[in-house]
């Protein structure tokens, strides 16, 4: 698509082209001809050369006065200047910036300045279309794309800037726009809560039979807890802290293992989080555990630390008085039971939980994450074959095992609007009401006044 020609034919301008091609009009034999192409002078300070504006994407045609014998542009990744016509140069847009565009023709030589801008109108005016009456700006530059002007409410502005967003995505979104009587503030401070609660039961139950005669000797027992160990016409107990009977005048034995445990265990972290208008900030309290690699031929052994603990990612956007979160919460802790050994180094794994979400808050508002459970449970049971079959008694050839873990996780976040503190608003230090220690006057002060004096120093 090509627009109008463009002609510069003002007369200051083509007097300034035939006083620069004058000197050049008549040269003595020998001399280069007037048509082979001269360096340009540099600019004096404070000119300026004709601008072409054009967008990325579209092509503009110049119309020169003289047949063009060359063209040269300073950097055709941002415009490009192709000669159709001895008088019509196509010029194309590329990308945003400005380059200089210099044309010699038969003793005559010109030079424009091309503005490409990144084309970014049509955002402009359909952001104008969807919100009719708003006061919304778009500015470009080579990286970021400045949203400015002033909208009615907070939804307005979040949906403009993602409108903006997914438009361009190449570019990094900067949403100025104001609120009327919006807050100054750009920074979020945001206090956090975990509470963890891990509760965990065992119960135990299984009993295990010996005898011990002179001539002979056995044991039963399920095999899932320690039994008693008959060796050479002695009994030994493996574990004591069970419930024993042994007859000894008749070398019997009974071992019952009846045990219950409770756990609870409570883990809290309060980080408090500064972060600008759109930046994001984290936190980690926990600890780093080495993973070691094998690489190359060579086996070269390298070792990379995995961090573990309570983490907190959170990126705020202050609307006026509106603040929106993206927050990602996570808890992990050393997994030992389901780690690796390589080369003899057990490798822990890894027992995350973890949730992301996007809310929008009011300065002081909270809202919390809950819900976060892991609940395990695990029966072990055995039984000796035939003699558990037996009713009633079958039962005492029976043993069982019963574990159970439940961990529940909870995250409370308030986010806070701070700004700096005035000097008259800073409060007081703390200060001890009395001297840490006395002066030396006041030590000389307080001694009687029959205490020995010090011998004058020569």
């Amino acid at each position: 698509m090509s627009s109008p020609a463009i002609r510069f034919v003002g007369a200051t301008v083509l007097a300034a082209l035939a006083a620069a091609a004058a000197p050049h009009a008549q040269q003595p034999a020998g001399t280069p001809s007037s048509t082979t192409p001269q360096p340009l002078p540099a600019p004096a300070a404070g000119v300026e050369y004709p601008k072409i504006p054009l967008t990325a994407g579209r092509s503009t045609i110049l119309t020169t006065e003289f047949d063009i014998t060359r063209v040269a542009i300073t950097n055709p990744a941002i415009a490009d200047a192709v000669v159709v016509q001895p008088r019509e140069i196509l010029i194309d847009g590329k990308a945003p910036g400005t380059v200089s565009l210099i044309i010699w023709g038969a003793g005559t030589r010109i030079q424009y300045d091309v503005v490409v801008d990144a084309g970014v109108l049509g955002l402009e005016q359909q952001l104008k279309t969807l919100f009719p009456g708003e006061d919304i700006r778009v500015i470009v530059n080579e990286e970021a794309l400045i949203l400015s002007g002033s909208v009615s409410s907070n939804a307005i502005m979040l949906k403009a800037a993602e409108i903006a967003t997914l438009s361009s995505a190449k570019y990094k979104v900067i949403n100025l726009l104001q609120l009327p009587g919006g807050t100054e503030s750009q920074q979020v401070m945001l206090q956090v809560r975990f509470a963890e609660v891990n509760r965990q039961a065992v119960q135990e139950l299984g009993a295990s039979y010996s005898v011990n005669r002179t001539d002979w000797a056995g044991r039963a027992s399920t095999g899932q807890f320690s039994p008693q160990v008959v060796d050479g016409g002695a009994t030994t107990f493996s574990d004591l802290l069970n419930l024993f009977f042994f007859w000894k005048s008749e070398g019997i034995g009974v071992v019952i293992k009846a045990l219950q445990q409770k756990g609870l265990f409570q883990s809290l972290a309060e980080p408090n989080l500064i972060a600008y208008n759109g930046q994001e900030a984290s936190f980690l309290a926990g600890g780093e555990f080495p993973v070691p690699f094998v690489s190359g031929s060579a086996g070269t052994v390298s070792v990379v630390f995995k961090e573990f603990g309570i983490r907190l990612n959170f990126r705020p956007t202050i609307a006026g008085d509106v603040i929106r979160l993206k927050v990602r919460p996570e808890v992990s802790t050393l997994d030992f039971n389901n780690g690796v050994t390589i080369s003899g180094f057990r490798i822990p794994a890894l027992t995350t939980r973890r949730a992301e979400t996007e809310v929008e808050l009011r300065d002081g508002q909270s809202f919390a994450i809950a819900g976060l459970l892991d609940n395990v449970s695990q029966t072990d049971s055995s039984s000796i074959p035939l003699l558990s079959a037996i009713p009633i008694i079958g039962n005492l050839f029976k043993s069982k095992a019963e574990r159970a873990t439940r961990t529940e996780l909870m995250v409370l976040i308030t986010p806070r609007l701070v700004r700096a503190l005035d000097p008259d608003e800073v409060p007081p230090l703390p200060t001890q009401p009395r001297e840490f220690l006395p002066a030396p006057e006041r030590e000389e002060k307080d001694k009687p006044a029959d205490a020995p004096q010090a011998p004058p120093q020569p």
